[in-house]
């Protein structure tokens, strides 16, 4: 299996975290975004990463790669199936995740490219979806249970994206169980292992 990837990219990074995390033999290929490999070309002409080749197929969504992986060894039930409603909820989050947050993200980060508002106005956006992950965390250190789950795996990458885009500003702001889950992840060696270089 095969693996097309670039280390910071958000969509990549959590492709890699669940693949480990389900102890899937993959080969890493790092991809430079402006000198894309043919064979990456080959498998998904649309050029995005991360794109999988299990030998049986090809997979070019971050989250279809994620559940293939899971679907084939979950130690730790990642997927809920323990709790229906939970993992419900979690799919709910995470489209909004993909979707919305995303788009906050971008503003946020690169707010010199979007001058018709302040960098502060962007962030300030974002932090009623930061309130909403900070009252899920009440009382239990993942999103919806007391083990990791695919949306705590899914949100981490644009979470880390939007907490390093003011660092000083998340460290002093009102989301200390987001934080704390935050730094759980940076910290893990599962993550670690992920962006080893």
């Amino acid at each position: 299996m095969i693996l097309y990837s670039f280390r910071r990219c958000p969509w990549a990074m959590r492709a890699r975290l669940a693949l480990r995390y389900a102890g899937c033999e993959v080969q890493v290929v790092e991809v430079k975004m402006k000198d894309k490999p043919a064979e990456l070309l080959a498998l998904s002409p649309k050029g995005t990463v991360p794109v999988l080749d299990t030998g049986e197929g090809v997979l070019e969504e971050s989250l279809d790669i994620m559940r293939w992986a899971l679907e084939r060894n979950d130690p730790e039930d990642w997927r809920l199936l323990a709790d229906p409603a939970a993992a419900r909820q979690a799919e709910a989050l995470i489209a909004r995740n993909d979707s919305t947050f995303k788009a906050q993200v971008n503003l946020y980060k690169y707010a010199e490219r979007y001058p018709e508002h302040t960098r502060e106005h962007y962030r300030h956006q974002a932090e009623t979806w930061l309130a909403e992950l900070e009252g899920l965390l009440a009382g239990r250190p993942y999103l919806f249970a007391d083990h990791p789950s695919l949306a705590d795996a899914a949100l981490l990458p644009l979470m880390r994206q939007f907490a390093g885009v003011e660092p000083q500003w998340f460290a002093e702001a009102a989301y200390p169980r987001l934080r704390s889950w935050l730094q759980g992840w940076l910290d893990s060696a599962l993550f670690k292992a992920v962006m080893a270089k």
